[in-house]
Protein backbone atom coordinates (compact mmCIF):
# COMPACT_ATOMS: atom_id res chain seq x y z
CA UNK A 1 0.00 0.00 0.00
CA UNK A 2 1.37 3.40 -0.76
CA UNK A 3 0.63 5.34 1.89
CA UNK A 4 -0.63 9.29 2.48
CA UNK A 5 2.77 9.68 4.09
CA UNK A 6 5.95 6.87 4.34
CA UNK A 7 6.98 7.99 7.94
CA UNK A 8 9.57 5.24 7.34
CA UNK A 9 11.49 6.61 4.66
CA UNK A 10 11.86 9.74 6.16
CA UNK A 11 12.86 8.13 9.43
CA UNK A 12 15.54 6.01 7.32
CA UNK A 13 16.82 9.36 6.53
CA UNK A 14 17.58 10.67 9.64
CA UNK A 15 17.97 7.10 11.85
CA UNK A 16 21.80 7.82 12.27
CA UNK A 17 21.04 10.98 14.07
CA UNK A 18 17.84 10.09 15.82
CA UNK A 19 19.30 7.22 17.44
CA UNK A 20 22.69 8.89 18.34
CA UNK A 21 20.35 11.75 20.29
CA UNK A 22 18.30 9.13 21.86
CA UNK A 23 20.95 7.56 23.62
CA UNK A 24 22.20 10.42 24.88
CA UNK A 25 19.38 11.75 26.23
CA UNK A 26 18.50 7.70 27.72
CA UNK A 27 22.04 8.32 29.46
CA UNK A 28 21.51 11.58 30.77
CA UNK A 29 18.28 10.54 31.59
CA UNK A 30 16.90 14.02 32.02
CA UNK A 31 13.37 13.80 29.89
CA UNK A 32 10.90 16.35 30.61
CA UNK A 33 11.52 20.38 30.22
CA UNK A 34 15.23 20.07 29.99
CA UNK A 35 17.96 21.57 28.14
CA UNK A 36 16.45 19.69 24.34
CA UNK A 37 12.56 21.36 25.03
CA UNK A 38 14.56 25.00 25.48
CA UNK A 39 16.81 24.49 22.29
CA UNK A 40 13.83 23.86 20.64
CA UNK A 41 11.78 26.73 21.49
CA UNK A 42 14.95 28.66 20.71
CA UNK A 43 15.36 26.93 17.08
CA UNK A 44 11.49 27.56 16.76
CA UNK A 45 11.72 31.09 17.80
CA UNK A 46 14.42 31.95 15.59
CA UNK A 47 13.04 30.09 12.38
CA UNK A 48 9.47 32.05 13.02
CA UNK A 49 10.88 35.28 13.89
CA UNK A 50 8.84 35.44 17.14
CA UNK A 51 9.86 36.25 20.59
CA UNK A 52 8.17 33.34 22.14
CA UNK A 53 7.99 30.11 21.84
CA UNK A 54 6.51 26.95 24.13
CA UNK A 55 6.62 23.45 24.10
CA UNK A 56 3.33 21.78 24.86
CA UNK A 57 2.08 17.85 24.39
CA UNK A 58 -0.08 18.82 21.68
CA UNK A 59 -1.63 20.86 18.86
CA UNK A 60 -4.94 20.64 20.67
CA UNK A 61 -3.42 21.87 24.05
CA UNK A 62 -1.88 24.70 22.41
CA UNK A 63 -5.35 25.64 21.23
CA UNK A 64 -6.73 25.15 24.74
CA UNK A 65 -4.01 27.12 26.43
CA UNK A 66 -3.69 29.69 24.39
CA UNK A 67 -7.70 30.13 24.94
CA UNK A 68 -6.88 30.26 28.59
CA UNK A 69 -4.37 32.36 28.81
CA UNK A 70 -6.60 34.95 26.81
CA UNK A 71 -9.26 34.96 29.78
CA UNK A 72 -12.07 33.60 27.17
CA UNK A 73 -14.20 31.31 28.66
CA UNK A 74 -17.64 30.57 29.54
CA UNK A 75 -20.63 32.81 27.37
CA UNK A 76 -17.70 34.28 24.75
CA UNK A 77 -17.72 33.23 21.03
CA UNK A 78 -14.67 32.76 18.76
CA UNK A 79 -15.52 32.57 15.51
CA UNK A 80 -13.63 29.72 13.28
CA UNK A 81 -13.97 27.34 10.51
CA UNK A 82 -16.14 24.73 10.48
CA UNK A 83 -14.03 23.29 7.47
CA UNK A 84 -11.17 21.79 9.87
CA UNK A 85 -10.23 19.02 12.26
CA UNK A 86 -12.68 19.15 15.34
CA UNK A 87 -9.33 20.39 17.63
CA UNK A 88 -10.02 23.57 16.74
CA UNK A 89 -13.64 24.11 17.66
CA UNK A 90 -12.60 21.38 20.77
CA UNK A 91 -10.28 23.48 22.49
CA UNK A 92 -13.15 26.58 22.16
CA UNK A 93 -15.52 24.36 23.67
CA UNK A 94 -12.75 23.18 25.98
CA UNK A 95 -12.73 26.58 27.91
CA UNK A 96 -16.65 27.07 28.06
CA UNK A 97 -17.23 29.25 25.05
CA UNK A 98 -19.46 28.85 21.61
CA UNK A 99 -17.43 28.08 18.57
CA UNK A 100 -19.11 30.53 15.60
CA UNK A 101 -18.59 28.82 12.61
CA UNK A 102 -18.66 30.79 9.48
CA UNK A 103 -18.22 30.15 5.94
CA UNK A 104 -15.03 29.51 4.01
CA UNK A 105 -13.49 30.52 0.48
CA UNK A 106 -14.15 28.48 -2.73
CA UNK A 107 -11.06 28.29 -3.86
CA UNK A 108 -8.14 28.20 -0.83
CA UNK A 109 -11.09 26.34 1.49
CA UNK A 110 -9.54 29.10 4.36
CA UNK A 111 -12.10 30.83 6.55
CA UNK A 112 -13.53 33.87 4.68
CA UNK A 113 -12.89 37.13 5.99
CA UNK A 114 -15.97 38.63 4.83
CA UNK A 115 -18.12 36.03 5.88
CA UNK A 116 -16.15 36.99 9.32
CA UNK A 117 -17.39 40.58 8.78
CA UNK A 118 -20.66 39.55 8.28
CA UNK A 119 -21.21 37.52 11.30
CA UNK A 120 -19.53 40.46 13.43
CA UNK A 121 -21.04 43.17 11.95
CA UNK A 122 -24.88 41.42 12.53
CA UNK A 123 -23.72 40.67 16.45
CA UNK A 124 -22.22 43.66 17.79
CA UNK A 125 -24.37 46.45 19.54
CA UNK A 126 -23.89 49.40 21.50
CA UNK A 127 -23.40 47.41 24.69
CA UNK A 128 -20.74 45.05 23.03
CA UNK A 129 -20.83 41.79 21.96
CA UNK A 130 -19.83 38.09 23.38
CA UNK A 131 -17.55 37.35 20.34
CA UNK A 132 -13.64 37.64 21.56
CA UNK A 133 -11.74 36.24 19.44
CA UNK A 134 -10.89 34.47 16.00
CA UNK A 135 -8.83 31.05 14.86
CA UNK A 136 -8.21 31.12 10.92
CA UNK A 137 -7.19 27.91 10.24
CA UNK A 138 -4.06 28.00 7.68
CA UNK A 139 -5.61 24.75 5.90
CA UNK A 140 -3.74 22.19 4.18
CA UNK A 141 -0.98 24.42 4.33
CA UNK A 142 -2.22 27.11 2.02
CA UNK A 143 -2.41 30.45 4.47
CA UNK A 144 -5.06 32.16 5.35
CA UNK A 145 -5.76 35.83 4.13
CA UNK A 146 -4.81 37.27 7.16
CA UNK A 147 -4.26 40.83 6.30
CA UNK A 148 -8.38 41.18 6.56
CA UNK A 149 -8.28 39.34 8.75
CA UNK A 150 -6.32 41.13 11.07
CA UNK A 151 -8.02 43.77 10.26
CA UNK A 152 -10.92 42.93 11.32
CA UNK A 153 -9.63 42.21 14.65
CA UNK A 154 -8.64 45.64 15.09
CA UNK A 155 -11.45 47.14 14.32
CA UNK A 156 -13.55 44.93 16.70
CA UNK A 157 -11.14 44.91 19.47
CA UNK A 158 -10.80 40.63 18.79
CA UNK A 159 -7.80 38.39 19.94
CA UNK A 160 -6.67 36.14 16.79
CA UNK A 161 -5.56 32.96 17.60
CA UNK A 162 -3.76 30.93 14.20
CA UNK A 163 -4.22 27.37 14.21
CA UNK A 164 -0.83 26.47 11.99
CA UNK A 165 -1.23 22.88 12.42
CA UNK A 166 -1.01 22.19 8.87
CA UNK A 167 1.55 25.53 7.99
CA UNK A 168 4.39 25.07 9.80
CA UNK A 169 7.30 26.66 7.15
CA UNK A 170 4.39 28.03 5.41
CA UNK A 171 4.15 32.01 5.01
CA UNK A 172 1.82 34.82 4.09
CA UNK A 173 3.39 38.04 1.96
CA UNK A 174 6.83 37.20 3.48
CA UNK A 175 5.92 36.18 7.22
CA UNK A 176 5.61 33.39 8.60
CA UNK A 177 2.59 31.71 9.55
CA UNK A 178 1.68 31.82 13.90
CA UNK A 179 3.62 35.76 13.53
CA UNK A 180 0.21 37.85 13.28
CA UNK A 181 -2.15 36.54 16.40
CA UNK A 182 -1.19 37.22 19.82
CA UNK A 183 -0.92 33.46 19.30
CA UNK A 184 0.20 31.09 16.77
CA UNK A 185 -0.45 27.05 17.57
CA UNK A 186 1.16 24.19 16.08
CA UNK A 187 0.74 20.23 15.92
CA UNK A 188 4.01 18.08 15.76
CA UNK A 189 1.65 14.88 15.42
CA UNK A 190 3.55 12.27 13.04
CA UNK A 191 2.13 13.11 10.02
CA UNK A 192 2.69 16.74 10.29
CA UNK A 193 5.36 18.55 7.98
CA UNK A 194 7.76 18.86 10.75
CA UNK A 195 6.23 15.59 13.17
CA UNK A 196 7.70 14.06 16.27
CA UNK A 197 7.40 10.24 17.25
CA UNK A 198 4.39 10.55 18.88
CA UNK A 199 2.30 13.91 20.36
CA UNK A 200 3.94 17.03 20.70
CA UNK A 201 3.15 20.92 20.07
CA UNK A 202 4.19 24.59 20.50
CA UNK A 203 2.85 27.62 20.94
CA UNK A 204 4.36 30.69 19.35
CA UNK A 205 3.79 34.40 20.62
CA UNK A 206 5.21 38.03 20.48
CA UNK A 207 3.59 38.78 24.16
CA UNK A 208 6.36 37.96 26.74
CA UNK A 209 3.63 38.25 29.30
CA UNK A 210 1.00 35.87 27.77
CA UNK A 211 4.10 33.44 27.15
CA UNK A 212 4.78 33.21 30.52
CA UNK A 213 0.95 32.68 31.69
CA UNK A 214 1.31 29.39 28.87
CA UNK A 215 4.11 28.21 30.63
CA UNK A 216 2.58 27.96 34.17
CA UNK A 217 -0.62 26.67 32.69
CA UNK A 218 1.27 23.81 30.59
CA UNK A 219 2.90 22.50 34.00
CA UNK A 220 0.12 22.82 36.74
CA UNK A 221 -0.05 26.22 36.78
CA UNK A 222 3.49 26.54 38.13
CA UNK A 223 6.30 29.02 37.48
CA UNK A 224 8.62 27.89 40.80
CA UNK A 225 8.35 24.12 41.59
CA UNK A 226 5.77 23.47 44.30
CA UNK A 227 4.13 26.81 43.95
CA UNK A 228 0.92 27.39 42.11
CA UNK A 229 -0.96 30.40 40.88
CA UNK A 230 -3.56 28.97 38.86
CA UNK A 231 -5.08 26.14 38.04
CA UNK A 232 -3.17 24.37 35.11
CA UNK A 233 -2.67 21.43 33.20
CA UNK A 234 -0.01 18.54 32.80
CA UNK A 235 0.79 19.15 29.12
CA UNK A 236 4.44 19.85 28.39
CA UNK A 237 6.45 18.31 25.53
CA UNK A 238 9.47 15.72 26.52
CA UNK A 239 12.92 15.97 25.61
CA UNK A 240 12.83 12.89 24.07
CA UNK A 241 10.24 14.44 20.64
CA UNK A 242 11.86 18.10 21.44
CA UNK A 243 14.97 15.92 20.36
CA UNK A 244 13.46 14.26 17.31
CA UNK A 245 11.94 17.87 16.21
CA UNK A 246 15.13 19.60 16.18
CA UNK A 247 16.59 16.79 13.89
CA UNK A 248 13.68 17.40 11.51
CA UNK A 249 13.91 20.84 12.16
CA UNK A 250 17.52 21.28 10.51
CA UNK A 251 15.85 19.38 7.23
CA UNK A 252 11.98 21.63 7.21
CA UNK A 253 13.15 24.45 4.64
CA UNK A 254 13.92 21.01 1.91
CA UNK A 255 11.38 18.86 3.28
CA UNK A 256 8.98 22.00 2.64
CA UNK A 257 10.37 22.38 -1.18
CA UNK A 258 9.71 19.00 -2.02
CA UNK A 259 6.16 18.86 -0.64
CA UNK A 260 5.99 21.77 -3.23
CA UNK A 261 7.61 20.48 -5.87
CA UNK A 262 5.53 17.30 -5.57
CA UNK A 263 2.15 18.92 -5.74
CA UNK A 264 3.29 21.30 -8.63
CA UNK A 265 4.25 17.84 -10.57
CA UNK A 266 0.64 16.85 -9.77
CA UNK A 267 -1.15 19.71 -10.52
CA UNK A 268 0.99 19.64 -13.58
CA UNK A 269 -0.41 15.90 -14.67
CA UNK A 270 -4.23 16.92 -13.83
CA UNK A 271 -4.06 19.61 -16.46
CA UNK A 272 -6.80 19.51 -18.69
CA UNK A 273 -8.76 16.76 -16.64
CA UNK A 274 -11.83 16.47 -14.36
CA UNK A 275 -9.48 16.83 -11.35
CA UNK A 276 -9.00 20.58 -10.05
CA UNK A 277 -6.00 20.85 -8.29
CA UNK A 278 -5.59 23.01 -5.58
CA UNK A 279 -5.82 26.51 -5.94
CA UNK A 280 -2.30 28.60 -4.68
CA UNK A 281 -3.36 32.17 -3.94
CA UNK A 282 0.41 33.75 -4.51
CA UNK A 283 0.40 35.20 -0.89
CA UNK A 284 3.16 33.00 0.19
CA UNK A 285 4.42 29.51 0.05
CA UNK A 286 1.67 26.54 0.18
CA UNK A 287 3.67 23.87 2.23
CA UNK A 288 1.26 21.13 1.37
CA UNK A 289 0.40 19.49 4.20
CA UNK A 290 -2.14 18.06 2.25
CA UNK A 291 -2.62 17.95 -1.84
CA UNK A 292 -6.30 18.14 -2.09
CA UNK A 293 -8.17 17.75 -5.37
CA UNK A 294 -11.84 18.64 -6.04
CA UNK A 295 -13.77 15.73 -7.66
CA UNK A 296 -17.21 14.63 -8.52
CA UNK A 297 -15.96 11.15 -9.13
CA UNK A 298 -14.63 11.23 -5.73
CA UNK A 299 -15.87 7.56 -4.66
CA UNK A 300 -14.87 5.77 -7.82
CA UNK A 301 -11.63 7.58 -7.54
CA UNK A 302 -11.34 6.01 -3.94
CA UNK A 303 -12.26 2.37 -4.89
CA UNK A 304 -9.72 2.82 -7.86
CA UNK A 305 -6.73 3.84 -6.05
CA UNK A 306 -7.67 0.79 -3.35
CA UNK A 307 -7.37 -1.60 -5.55
CA UNK A 308 -4.05 -0.42 -6.92
CA UNK A 309 -2.77 -0.57 -3.03
CA UNK A 310 -2.71 3.55 -3.11
CA UNK A 311 -4.08 5.72 0.06
CA UNK A 312 -6.14 8.36 -0.07
CA UNK A 313 -8.50 10.50 2.50
CA UNK A 314 -11.40 12.83 2.89
CA UNK A 315 -10.27 15.84 4.96
CA UNK A 316 -13.02 16.44 6.04
CA UNK A 317 -16.17 14.62 5.03
CA UNK A 318 -18.59 16.16 7.52
CA UNK A 319 -18.20 19.95 8.67
CA UNK A 320 -18.24 20.86 12.03
CA UNK A 321 -21.70 22.39 12.13
CA UNK A 322 -22.52 18.65 11.05
CA UNK A 323 -20.85 16.71 13.20
CA UNK A 324 -22.71 14.55 15.98
CA UNK A 325 -21.80 16.37 18.54
CA UNK A 326 -22.45 19.93 17.41
CA UNK A 327 -25.59 19.73 15.82
CA UNK A 328 -28.08 20.29 17.72
CA UNK A 329 -26.31 23.39 18.71
CA UNK A 330 -26.50 24.37 14.92
CA UNK A 331 -29.62 23.32 13.36
CA UNK A 332 -30.53 25.88 10.66
CA UNK A 333 -26.89 26.74 9.96
CA UNK A 334 -26.92 27.00 6.56
CA UNK A 335 -22.53 26.54 5.20
CA UNK A 336 -23.38 26.08 1.36
CA UNK A 337 -19.99 26.76 0.34
CA UNK A 338 -18.59 24.15 2.92
CA UNK A 339 -20.98 22.07 2.93
CA UNK A 340 -20.15 21.91 -1.21
CA UNK A 341 -16.34 21.37 -0.26
CA UNK A 342 -17.11 18.20 1.68
CA UNK A 343 -18.42 16.62 -0.64
CA UNK A 344 -15.89 17.25 -3.44
CA UNK A 345 -12.52 16.79 -1.90
CA UNK A 346 -9.88 14.11 -2.18
CA UNK A 347 -6.36 14.05 -0.71
CA UNK A 348 -3.46 12.23 -2.38
CA UNK A 349 -0.57 10.92 -1.30
CA UNK A 350 1.81 13.79 -0.51
CA UNK A 351 5.06 13.49 1.50
CA UNK A 352 8.92 14.73 0.70
CA UNK A 353 10.06 11.57 -0.26
CA UNK A 354 7.65 10.74 -2.77
CA UNK A 355 8.85 10.24 -6.13
CA UNK A 356 8.22 11.15 -9.48
CA UNK A 357 7.01 8.03 -10.86
CA UNK A 358 4.51 7.02 -7.64
CA UNK A 359 3.32 10.11 -8.91
CA UNK A 360 3.03 9.18 -11.93
CA UNK A 361 0.95 5.89 -11.08
CA UNK A 362 -1.37 8.04 -9.05
CA UNK A 363 -2.65 10.38 -11.17
CA UNK A 364 -2.82 7.08 -14.54
CA UNK A 365 -4.77 5.74 -12.08
CA UNK A 366 -7.39 8.35 -11.20
CA UNK A 367 -7.62 9.13 -15.11
CA UNK A 368 -8.79 5.80 -15.86
CA UNK A 369 -11.34 6.39 -13.97
CA UNK A 370 -12.16 9.21 -15.89
CA UNK A 371 -12.27 7.44 -19.39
Amino acid sequence: MKPMIDLKKQYLDIKDEVLSILNEILEGSQYVLGKRVLELEENVKKYHGVKEAIGVASGTDALHLSLKALGIGEGDEVITTPFTFIATAEAISYVGAKPVFVDIDPKTFNIDPIKVEEYISSRFTAHGSRIKAIIPVHLYGQAADMDPIMAIAKKHKLKVIEDCAQSFGGDYKGKMTGGFGEFGCYSFFPSKNLGCYGDGGMVTTNDTEMAEKVKALRNHGSKVRYYHSVIGYNSRLDEIQAAILRVKLKRMKRFNELRNRNAHLYSKMFEGTGITPPFEDDNGMHVYHQYTVKTSGRERIIEALAKEGIASAIYYPVPLHKQDVYKNDYQGLSLPVTEKVSNEVLSLPIFPELTEEEIKKVVSTILTVLG
